[in-house]
């Protein structure tokens, strides 16, 4: 007598489910990946267009300097529970449109521990970031200062001639370069330590 075998056959309803996991999990995945791939793409974009801004860097001085003068004001700033000191050692410039030029930031870290930094910047009017050409800066590192250790910082900079040729810009008499510095690998923020040693902080910050 021959046993019968009884085969199952999956509910149509399980596969659909299971087919709509695995395609969620998919389009999970690859929104990730892509969350990570967007912040240096959009680093890249940002320095190529000058878009928000971001100023260039290059390695090459201009070989053009117009006979035309542009001011160009510099502005410091930290964020929250950055234990510096920062300003500029002047507060504007004069130059040649196409002349490279090198000023200086001080920053100095008022802390009692050792504070690593690195700074964000920008130029304004916006558009004039795809102009404004570093060629030297501190911005392109992280930066450690000892505690009551002060550092000078330079930049080496020029505005491209190319700006007078754009139309929004032809007019421009004054770009404002701005840094902030922000507190990294580990720093702690201010807030964070007050309630474990409130006359520390205090002290860190002349309080």
């Amino acid at each position: 007598m021959t046993e019968a075998t009884s085969t199952v056959t999956p509910d149509p309803k399980t596969r659909s489910n299971r087919a709509i996991a695995i395609a969620c999990v998919a389009f999970f995945s690859g929104m990730v990946g892509m969350a990570y791939a967007a912040v240096p793409l959009y680093d890249l974009f940002c320095r190529v267009t000058g878009f928000g801004g971001t100023t260039q860097r290059t390695d090459q001085y201009s070989d053009v300097i117009l006979d035309r003068d542009i001011e160009i004001r510099f502005d410091a700033n930290v964020a929250g529970g950055m234990p510096w000191q920062f300003e500029p050692a002047q507060r504007s410039t004069k130059i040649k449109i196409g002349e490279t030029t090198q000023v200086s930031y001080t920053s100095q870290n008022v802390a009692q521990r050792p504070v690593m930094g690195t700074a964000s910047f920008n130029v304004t009017p916006e558009l004039a970031g795809a102009y404004f050409m570093k060629v030297e800066c501190f911005c392109f590192t992280e930066t450690e200062l000892q505690p009551g250790e002060t550092m000078d910082m330079p930049v080496v900079f020029y505005v491209d001639p190319k700006l007078v040729e754009v139309a929004e810009l032809k007019d421009i008499k004054t770009i404002t370069l701005s840094y902030t510095f922000f507190p990294t690998a580990g720093a702690q923020p201010v807030a964070a330590r007050a309630g474990n040693d409130d006359t520390q902080a205090d002290t860190e910050f002349g309080g």
